[in-house]
């Protein structure tokens, strides 16, 4: 990139995405989103004028789950032990990031 580039985004709150949005944004239908909200593998969702709203953090594990599942044929659960411990491993190296200063 050079220095007269510039570069947009849209910066995402916790509470940023209804059920449709975090939907779309996976390419699935809502009802993926809805079974692994139900079945406790996709976070929490926050219900605001009665609607769920997903954290920006929601998107990145739904993606996860949705390759996961679709790339390794997994099925719904091993997708989301798979995606808990690449959480993990990711905070424990940045907790090892901040320890080595």
């Amino acid at each position: 990139m050079n220095t007269h580039d510039i570069m947009t985004g849209l910066l995402l709150d916790e509470t940023a995405l209804t059920l449709e949005e975090l939907a779309c944004a996976c390419a699935v239908e809502p009802t993926w989103i809805i079974q692994r909200v139900e079945a406790g593998l996709l976070g929490n969702a926050a219900a605001a004028q009665g609607e769920w709203r997903f954290a920006s953090a929601e998107l990145v594990r739904a993606r996860r789950l949705v390759a996961l599942e679709r790339d390794f044929d997994a099925n719904e659960e091993l997708a989301a032990l798979v995606a808990d411990l690449i959480e993990e491993v990711q905070r424990l190296r940045a907790q090892l990031r901040v320890a080595r200063g």
